[in-house]
């Protein structure tokens, strides 16, 4: 079914979305691969953990103990929180930032839902900091989510910026986002990242681009999007599938972004990932793809999961490194 039909997760708004989208067919994929499947099998976890730096102290420095600070509120919504692993040994001008955003098709998920990928880092990667958000989940057609969950990642930023002396760290940034969370993180490198703090997006299988006519050839899709749109956000005329569909946005400052999709996902196909790919080679910007065997990653194998975390081991190792 069309992605941004997919909301029946939010139990709090199950009737309202049922009676919004009832009647709505599901889009069936054909089958397709990616034009392009790279195999990461030969990255040991070995090979990973030989790549963790020493810790950068000198006998004049203050050796900053490992710290983790959970629900930072970063604005007045009860939602609007974070959590921060610090590492020991920290330093304003070193300790970078590897930042995650939870799916949910917009209207639902938290935080938790990335205590996987917490885990994962704590153990490969003991220099970075890592942040783990929530933000405003929307709720059509009261809440909006375009652009406000953008904005959230942005006040998000903004909040960890001016606490770059009291956290002691560097406040560049790779996103990793799951889902919609991965949208969310491919349009704010796109869109919002003024001030190039994000240096790599890894995308695992986020919606890429809302012109593709798997969705633009539903004939409910345009209607369904602007419930999820503050239209007073946006200039009068605005293409709302446009601005907000990554592959539509890429330039020449896009930051690298490997992804990870389904073969066979039935809610964001292979298409929009080919799509993806060509917006970027388009601009020569770097990025690897790799798809698996299966749908929306619930059915991947444990293999393709653990391939996913290398994959984004290596990006963090090539392009957010702390030296």
């Amino acid at each position: 079914m069309s992605y941004l039909l997919n909301l029946s997760t939010n139990k709090k708004h199950t009737n309202i979305y049922h009676s919004i989208f009832m009647g709505i067919v599901c889009i069936l994929l054909s089958s397709c691969a990616l034009d392009e499947i790279e195999d990461l099998s030969n990255i040991s976890d070995t090979t990973l953990e030989s790549k963790n730096f020493e810790l950068l102290t000198t006998s004049n420095d203050i050796h900053l103990e490992a710290t983790t600070l959970t629900d930072i509120p970063y604005g007045n919504h009860p939602e609007q929180v974070y959590d921060i692993y610090l590492p020991s040994g920290r330093k304003f001008d070193k300790t970078k930032i590897i930042l995650l955003i939870h799916g949910g098709s917009w209207v639902s998920g938290d935080k938790d839902a990335m205590s996987t990928y917490v885990t994962y880092l704590l153990e490969y990667f003991p220099q970075h900091a890592i942040v783990n958000i929530n933000y405003v989940l929307a709720q059509v057609p009261v809440i909006p989510a375009f652009p406000n969950q953008y904005l959230d990642i942005d006040a998000v930023i903004n909040h960890i910026v001016a606490r770059q002396n009291q956290f002691q760290i560097l406040p560049e940034f790779g996103f990793v986002g799951s889902s919609a969370g991965a949208h969310l993180a491919l349009v704010y490198d796109q869109t919002y990242d003024i001030d190039n703090r994000v240096k790599f997006v890894a995308n695992i299988v986020g919606p890429a681009d809302f012109t593709d006519p798997f969705y633009a050839n539903d004939p409910n899709f345009q209607t369904n999007l602007s419930l999820f749109v503050d239209e007073d956000a946006y200039p009068p005329g605005t293409d709302y599938a446009v601005v907000n569909s990554p592959a539509q946005l890429i330039s020449e400052a896009s930051s690298p972004i490997i992804s990870f999709y389904g073969k066979s996902d039935p809610i964001v196909p292979t298409s929009n990932a080919k799509r993806l790919n060509q917006s970027l080679d388009s601009y020569d910007i770097e990025r690897e793809m790799y798809g698996f065997e299966g749908g929306h990653v619930s059915d991947w194998s444990d293999q393709a999961l653990l391939d996913v975390r290398k994959g984004i081991g290596e990006f963090i190792y090539e392009f957010l490194p702390i030296k």
